[in-house]
């Protein structure tokens, strides 16, 4: 199942270093997001700095939804998605690799977002751990759960409207616990993020999880 995944990792990462479509066209998206964000908000005004955190996620998960549409839209045409499925890899294993990808896109694009963060909004980064463990779990049960919706969605017409529907609400406790940790974090308390940090951590394996079971049987109905 590993070497799978592996296999399917590759194959969308190379497609997207080869259309260059995240670092072309999402990741100007998500800065545009923050600079909005920054002049709707007064980037000099405490309400900028209390609401940092909240706008950073709810960037991200603007980004998600995005890179899960592109994430199966590759394999929506010229019978890719019935090649994918009579290829004979473990659905375990193909929904590991997307996941990956998806997790590997969206921590570049978080990477970059946290620069506009210090650099746009003018807050110091303390407690780097908590913000690292909290990126890294969060970014696990975004990418799970999207990788779930995802190919939920992909058989259906009108999935590209359809998607942001199913996945957002289910996201929502990402967001919550993402954004009190981050909270916590910048505001030098990082004592009071660690239990945000277990719920997401909790939510990337319950997904996780759940993916590994069920993804053969949405492949196939999709």
């Amino acid at each position: 199942m590993l070497r799978d995944a592996l296999l399917v990792a590759g194959k969308d990462l190379r497609i997207e270093l080869r259309s260059k479509v995240t670092a072309g066209q999402i990741l100007p998206f998500a800065l545009l997001v923050l600079v909005l964000f920054a002049f709707a908000l007064d980037p000099d005004g405490p309400a900028l700095e209390r609401a940092t955190p909240g706008l950073y996620w709810v960037a991200v998960l603007f980004v998600t939804v995005l890179a899960v549409e592109r994430s199966f839209s590759l394999e929506s045409g010229d019978g890719v998605r019935d090649a994918l499925r009579l290829a004979g890899l473990a659905p375990g294993g193909v929904f590991l690799g997307k996941f990956a990808a998806l997790a590997v896109q969206l921590l570049v694009v978080q990477a970059v977002l946290m620069v506009g963060v210090v650099v746009l909004f003018g807050r110091d980064l303390s407690a780097p751990l908590l913000l690292l463990g909290t990126s890294v779990a969060a970014t696990a049960g975004i990418g799970a759960a999207g990788t779930l919706y995802g190919v939920l969605a992909a058989g259906l017409r009108v999935r590209e409207t359809l998607l942001p529907f199913l996945l957002l609400p289910v996201l929502a406790p990402v967001l919550i616990g993402a954004t009190r940790a981050f909270e916590a974090a910048l505001d030098g308390v990082p004592s009071d993020g660690w239990p945000w940090f277990n719920l997401l951590a909790v939510f990337a394996l319950v997904y996780t999880g759940v993916g590994i079971l069920t993804f053969g049987s949405l492949l196939e109905e999709s």
